[in-house]
């Protein structure tokens, strides 16, 4: 049992001293780590918002413009969809749904068969296993259709634009140059998002809340001459950028529009002539066939391009642009330049979000925040380590010293992963050092009952690792079972904890049946000692 083959020390070693390497960075000078960073793997712990210090946004579904898009959307599949059939009818728009009233009565049941292909069913489970369930539902009384939401087909519906807000928000925010980043679902329709390290968190709350629904459209030959002024059929009024005051109309026609889903790239860059800051786009080749044909189809003519139903610009097309790329310029601030590139290039969004809540937290508090926790770490190992010594004497020796080898490797091990350490964590740690030695006081005990049952030093020793191994083991399985529980139900801090903690139980386990065992034999092959010193 107290037996090491020279490869089972060469990896014990090795593992011990990658994982002290690993935590290294983590004492050293602010300066020391970036050169670190920069030049090599090594880099320390990441700490997260509460010890770091910066902003903290809560950010929900905005379900009344959600709702009101899927009606718009509905009424447009409606539309086509009865024209395409050649059935006369009559559309209504209601607060919870699209009302159709056929105008022919003939036609109701023709219509109904149509209508019917339209009520959008939504999958709720995983990997498209659960209950369909549809957006709408649709009720029929004689010749007039009512299509109303769906309580589940809704929440189905929210949920899914969570998922996808939540890669936009990342890609976003990964973009922005901003490190280390919390992105994680709260409840059906929030997202929390963690920044640490900003203090002023509005131009990325901006560019995160940012739809980015961008389409280019052909500008209505009639302009309104007020903002009060109804536009023509097939147009819509949209606010110009620099006078939202000022209203222009756009054609709508799906035949003359490119979608911003079609770009493939787009870059903040400055205009060679007049040095202003623009935002360079290229299409892929679905857009680039697209966009050179509404070109090409309409040289002379202006276009609009059109942000979340603002018209950023309105240039006038001078010649087909066939190469799929073309450049978007609007009076924008070199910053506003790089955050529109950004939600270009990640996508627009599924539903816009708003900010629910905001909070900052000042680096100050974060520093006080680390103090404490390092004082209460320190105070909770040398309580720990002067009780092992008085407790057990040599053998306390060794417990302590594997004690500080499982702290550094628990470190090392964050580090190298990149995970967050939080406020939590620390007491994660802290609980880490009373489990370690827990097994280091079951194995010692089990010896010092062995040696005084009559046996040998060494059969003691030796019996008093093996018999220990499956209680340690039975203990620290459970702790494990509880930190991944705390994990996958917990969230934010809960979560900060549950990492810490089982990091923590690995280390120990190492620690105690390698580390701890490898010591105790070199003392017994050096010594031979005849009496155990417990």
């Amino acid at each position: 049992m107290l037996y090491f083959s020279r490869w089972k020390v060469i990896a014990i070693l090795l593992s011990v001293l990658v994982g002290i390497l690993f935590a290294v960075p983590n004492i050293l000078p602010r300066e020391w780590q970036d050169i670190l960073r920069e030049r090599t793997i090594l880099r320390p712990v990441t700490l997260g918002l509460d010890l770091q210090g910066g902003s903290n946004v809560l950010m929900e579904v905005d379900r009344k413009e959600f709702t009101n898009t899927l009606i718009t959307q509905q009424m447009g599949d409606v539309r086509a969809a009865l024209r395409t059939a050649r059935i006369a009818y009559k559309l209504n728009r209601t607060p919870n749904g699209v009302t159709v009233q056929i105008t022919e009565a003939a036609d109701a049941d023709k219509a109904y068969d149509v209508l019917k292909g339209l009520t959008q069913p939504i999958d709720t489970g995983l990997f498209g296993t659960g209950v369909a369930s549809s957006i709408f539902t649709l009720e029929r009384s004689g010749q007039q259709f009512t299509y109303s939401f769906s309580e589940s087909g809704i929440e189905a519906r929210v949920s899914r634009a969570v998922e996808q807000s939540l890669r936009i928000i990342e890609n976003r925010v990964n973009g922005s140059g901003i490190a280390e980043a919390s992105i994680q679902r709260q409840g059906r329709d929030r997202i929390v998002i963690q920044l640490p390290g900003i203090g002023d968190p509005d131009q990325v709350v901006k560019m995160i809340g940012q739809t980015a629904k961008l389409t280019f459209q052909l500008v209505c030959e009639s302009q309104p001459n007020a903002a009060t002024d109804n536009p023509p059929p097939d147009c819509v009024s949209y606010p110009m950028k620099e006078d939202p005051q000022q209203n222009m109309w756009v054609q709508t026609s799906s035949a003359a529009t490119v979608e911003g889903g079609d770009l493939q790239d787009a870059q903040a860059a400055f205009d060679s002539r007049t040095n202003e800051p623009i935002v360079n786009f290229r299409f892929n080749q679905k857009g680039a066939l697209r966009f050179g044909k509404l070109t090409a189809e309409n040289v002379g003519k202006p276009f609009a391009i059109v942000l979340d139903q603002q018209v950023i610009s309105a240039p006038r097309i001078n010649e087909p642009i066939l190469g799929g790329s073309g450049q978007i310029s609007g009076n924008f601030t070199t910053e506003e330049a790089n955050t529109l590139a950004i939600v270009l290039r990640s996508g627009a969004l599924p539903a816009r979000l708003i900010p629910v809540e905001q909070r900052t937290v000042g680096p100050s508090l974060g520093s006080d925040s680390i103090h404490a926790g390092a004082v209460a770490s320190v105070i909770a190992l040398a309580a720990v380590m002067v009780f092992m010594l008085i407790a057990y004497g040599l053998f306390g020796i060794f417990a302590d010293i594997a004690l500080i080898v499982n702290l550094l490797l628990l470190i090392g091990v964050m580090s190298v992963f990149g995970f967050t350490l939080t406020l939590p964590g620390i007491a994660g740690i802290v609980l880490t050092m009373g489990i370690a030695v827990d097994s280091n006081v079951l194995v010692f005990e089990r010896i010092r009952e062995e040696w005084r049952h009559g046996r040998t030093a060494l059969n003691s020793i030796e019996t008093g690792f093996k018999a220990a191994l499956a209680t340690v083991l039975d203990s620290n399985l459970t702790s494990l079972i509880a930190a991944v529980v705390l994990f996958g139900v917990g969230s934010g801090p809960v979560r900060g904890f549950a990492i810490a903690h089982a990091i923590g139980i690995l280390t120990t386990l190492f620690t105690a049946f390698t580390l701890t065992r490898l010591i105790v034999f070199w003392w017994v092959r050096t010594t031979k000692p005849k009496e155990v010193p417990l």
